[in-house]
């Protein structure tokens, strides 16, 4: 049985809470803004994207990320997936290699810089699960 968000504003709001999570934590978020990463993700199902990049001096934080094409930097990398893909991803049941080799994330630019930050992110997996669990039950895979 599929695993769905309820809404496009419920796949919104968890991965927000996601990227603040990456953003926030003491070791992930320096590594990332360090890696300088552009990247852009397309959800096809739910009509959206994303696009992420590192801080820049004097913004807050380590990542900046908008929902919305109209930026004023070039993406790195390019990734199209479902949001059942993602959620699978962020809870480490889906391996990225094995879903590009699939086509179920679609991939361009430097698909190798993408895939050395995994390691980075792969903290994310075991909080991403435990707030699905206390709040968004209906997403645990």
């Amino acid at each position: 049985m599929a695993v769905t968000f309820r809404s496009p504003d419920e796949f919104h709001e968890v991965m927000d809470r996601v990227f603040g999570m990456m953003d926030g934590d003491p070791e992930m978020g320096p590594k990332l803004r360090d890696a300088d990463v552009p990247q852009r993700f397309e959800f096809t199902d739910v009509d959206m994207v994303v696009n992420v990049r590192a801080a820049r001096a004097g913004e807050g934080g380590n990542l900046h990320w908008e929902w919305s094409d109209d930026v004023d930097w070039d993406p790195k990398v390019r990734m199209a997936m479902s949001s059942e893909t993602a959620n699978k991803y962020f809870q480490g049941k889906e391996n990225v290699a094995i879903a590009i080799a699939r086509r179920r994330i679609r991939t361009g630019g430097d698909v190798k810089a993408a895939l050395s930050l995994i390691p980075i992110t792969k903290p994310v997996y075991a909080r991403y699960r435990g707030m699905l669990e206390d709040e968004f039950p209906h997403l645990v895979v």
